[in-house]
């Protein structure tokens, strides 16, 4: 049997499904399917773009034969070695070891530029990874989708008084105004339905909006915005919620709106703005335009997009200034804005804050972030069979775990193979992947179960703007953790160990560590789960941790250790997560039972009173 990926381009991608084996381990069979899902649910696959206008699963096709050619025939002995999407070798590492090691486009600083990136890959020496696109981990828009929905959650209860479990009913009448429905952009308009707001979402392009539509996720799609206001309208009035899509520039549309005096309830954006070149379509450009501008003036074009991107942050500064929630959802827009508008601007712009620092980093203190398992057998059957043990474990301690997987099981359009994305934290990860490892060796499920997460997770990603904006120890641009968590998921066993850092827009910005491991029902693998899974949290949970004692803002409790003094943390969470030690002293930190936590100091944008509703 063969790959999809061997026949490519132009071929029909489809990842394997089913039990049987074409590999000669499930530990490789179950990487050389999500090579393939990857291409299935990819934006581009004949050019191996998965996400994010740039993100590839390898740097050509010719590599790309190569990588899924070696998976078939890897032994379990053996490691396949990746540079930047090309094949560099198998080595002889032992059983124990990992079968993938990726690095993706690191490079020494004064080489990290977007302009020697572009070069470098034009002439076939580098790629993009994005975050889990050259790591063979993306899912589709589900990969962020819970994200989002904990995101508008932390905002419903901190600015509009929301209790844990109604946040709908905080949220009725109101509405956020957003843009982009890329792969990671589409996934906006269903969080936001499901957690009960209406969502105006603005895109250029008429196809991505067609294809989002497709899926039923969008209740109208229009190019007027009077008709997308008189629809908000009606929700607002009637209480119900409504998803519509704006066939529109979201640097006209946002600047209109604020000219109109309105105000929406909250307001971000997730377009790719990262990549100035190749990621946002400036104001007055067709699209055909806009891809002839790339090859032909691409500075100009910059120039442009920059110049677009700073009306737009202008618009959500005047919504700011009337009460809307405001913030960047993690694409360096206010990076891109200041190109154009000056750092003089800087203070200005930089009241807006980043969704992690301002909502989400509570969770990550915690291990909390984006775990995700894929059913390798492609059954819906054997989703439900995981769905239902998530709910099992962490439903009683944690019920919007529950509550989240029964809104996903019914809300969430499928995409590739069965996959759920689910925030767990510390040892709840790897109590969940070895109880599912049991499940695999008793033969409930079909096939082995594969997880991996976000590269957005609480050790795994450095960059100063996003994930790590506003450490308090200093370190947002230190890229450390990234490469420790890669270091510990290699010692551990885990499968796929990726380092992967920024391109295009994102060069020079960021840093981010990758981890795939397959549950084939054997007793070792459930040693190198319960490892690498408790590894991969723990460290996050230290790296939070030592950030908050040096500046002395949680109380401790510290016992002395065995060794040296060291203080031992308890685990998050009593459900088998490995013990942590930090050496610089310990916080007794709480069970990862709740998402509502003590939040950081809140944003001059983000009032914590309730804020009126807009009216469209």
């Amino acid at each position: 049997m063969s790959s999809s990926i061997l026949d490519g381009p132009g071929a029909s991608y489809r990842a394997q499904r089913g039990p049987v084996l074409r590999a000669r381990t499930w530990r490789a069979e179950g990487l050389l399917r999500m090579f393939e899902n990857v291409l299935e649910v990819g934006e581009n696959p004949d050019e191996l773009i998965v996400y994010a206008s740039l993100g590839k699963a390898a740097r050509t096709w010719d590599e790309a034969h190569t990588i899924a050619a070696t998976l078939l025939s890897l032994s379990e002995d053996q490691t396949l070695v990746l540079a930047s999407g090309a094949a560099v070798g198998v080595l002889e590492t032992g059983a124990s070891a990992p079968l993938v090691l990726s690095a993706v486009n690191n490079t020494v600083g004064r080489w990290a530029s977007p302009q020697r990136f572009y070069e470098r890959a034009a002439a076939g020496q580098t790629m993009w990874g994005g975050l889990t696109a050259g790591a063979w981990q993306y899912i589709g828009r589900q990969g962020v989708l819970q994200g989002t929905y904990e995101l508008f959650g932390t905002i419903a209860r901190r600015s509009f008084d929301a209790t844990a479990g109604r946040e709908a009913d905080a949220l009725a009448g109101r509405w956020v105004l957003t843009s982009g429905m890329g792969g990671m952009g589409s996934s906006q308009p269903i969080s936001a339905a499901m957690i009960g707001l209406s969502s105006l979402t603005v895109e250029v392009d008429p196809a991505k909006a067609a294809r989002l539509a497709d899926t039923g996720a969008l209740d109208l799609v229009t190019t007027e915005i009077e008709e997308a206001l008189e629809a908000l309208s009606r929700a607002r009035q009637e209480r119900t919620v409504v998803a519509i899509g704006l066939i529109a520039n979201a640097a006209d549309v946002y600047p209109a709106l604020a000219a109109r005096g309105m105000g929406p309830d909250i307001v971000t954006d997730q377009t790719a703005a990262h990549d100035a070149r190749y990621g946002y379509v400036p104001s007055g450009y067709s699209l055909t335009q806009w891809r002839s501008a790339q090859a032909e003036d691409p500075e100009r074009l910059e120039r442009d997009a920059r110049a677009s991107i700073a009306a737009q942050v202008t618009a959500m500064l005047t919504f700011a200034e009337r009460g809307s929630v405001v913030f960047e959802n993690g694409n360096n827009l206010r990076v891109q804005a200041l190109e154009h508008l000056g750092e003089e601007a800087a203070a200005d712009v930089n009241r807006i804050p980043g969704f992690m620092e301002a909502y989400l980093r509570p969770l990550f203190a915690r291990g909390i972030g984006p775990f995700r398992w894929v059913c390798l057998s492609g059954s819906d059957a054997d989703q439900r069979v995981l769905d239902d043990l998530a709910i099992s474990l962490f439903g009683q301690r944690r019920p919007e775990v529950a509550r989240w997987i029964e809104l996903a099981r019914t809300q969430i359009p499928a995409q590739g193979l069965p996959a759920r994305s689910c925030w767990l934290g510390h040892g709840e990860r790897s109590a969940f992947a070895v109880a599912a490892n049991d499940l695999v060796a008793d033969g409930t499920l079909e096939a082995p179960v594969l997880f991996s997460r976000d590269h957005l997770d609480s050790a795994s990603m450095t960059h100063p703007r996003i994930g790590t904006e506003g450490m308090r120890d200093g370190s947002d641009g230190v890229t450390d953790f990234p490469l420790l968590d890669a270091m510990a998921l290699a010692a551990t066993g885990a499968d796929l160990v990726a380092i992967h850092s920024g391109g295009g827009g994102y060069a020079g910005w960021m840093q981010s560590a990758g981890v795939t491991i397959v549950a084939d029902g054997r007793p070792e693998t459930a040693v190198r789960l319960r490892r690498s899974l408790d590894a991969d949290t723990g460290l996050g949970v230290l790296r939070h941790a030592k950030r908050r004692l040096r500046r002395g803002c949680c109380q401790r409790r510290l016992r002395r250790g065995d060794r040296g003094g060291a203080a031992h943390l308890a685990p998050c969470q009593p459900s088998g997560g490995a013990p942590l030690t930090c050496a610089a002293g310990a916080s007794r930190h709480r069970p990862a039972s709740s998402l509502t936590t003590t939040l950081p100091e809140r944003s001059p944008l983000n009032p914590s009173t309730p804020q009126p509703r807009s009216t469209p």
